[in-house]
């Protein structure tokens, strides 16, 4: 990609970022990647054009694959902790409020299976090695893709909170919360055996 076409994918994701896919116009991409609108329209067919490419490119989409989850160590504690952590370190404020930023009609049927990914990289996995963990017989049989939602849910939850208000609503440390969350989720297992 040449380095106009990128300036005009990193001002378009970054105008997405901040005021939303439908506020952002092709003028503003312009302006902001220094170029002309007509620049802006060789190089791209329409604004989801450019959105599109943008989020094809590992910068503005969540770095999170299933290969972020190597460092497990068959323990439920760290290795539960281990993929919260993962998902706190990769998926940052911007990229939840690039996420937001993008739920807008005239893109999801295109944006949807793209943002969908980091999502299904972390259930996936997760289940996985739930269900190697019962192999082991560390765990007992349960329903292992509802417990891999249950820790996406309050991963995500703490993720998206924070990256809205940050310390405005609340005064848990990301590492505070793992630990308590972690504790809680393995308490309700064992209650369950």
């Amino acid at each position: 990609m040449d380095e106009t076409s990128q300036k005009i994918i990193d001002a378009a994701m970054s105008l997405v970022r901040d005021k939303g896919y439908v506020a952002t116009t092709t003028k503003d991409i312009a302006r902001e990647a220094g170029v002309n609108e007509c620049t802006l329209f060789r190089k791209f067919q329409s604004k989801k054009d450019i959105v599109l490419s943008g989020m094809e490119q590992e910068r503005w989409r969540g770095n999170l694959t299933p290969e972020a989850f190597r460092n497990i160590q068959w323990e439920l504690v760290p290795d539960l902790e281990m993929f919260m952590t993962e998902y706190m370190n990769r998926i940052t404020p911007d990229f939840v409020r690039l996420s937001i930023g993008l739920r807008a009609p005239q893109l999801y049927e295109e944006a949807a299976p793209l943002v969908m990914k980091v999502p299904q990289a972390f259930l996936s996995t997760l289940t996985e090695y739930f269900q190697e963990m019962e192999r082991r017989g560390k765990l007992p049989h349960m329903d292992f893709e509802c417990l891999a939602l249950t820790i996406f849910s309050s991963t995500f939850g703490y993720t998206f909170l924070n990256a809205s208000f940050g310390d405005q609503l609340f005064s848990v440390s990301r590492e505070q919360y793992i630990r308590q969350s972690v504790q809680t989720f393995i308490q309700g297992i064992q209650n369950q055996k």
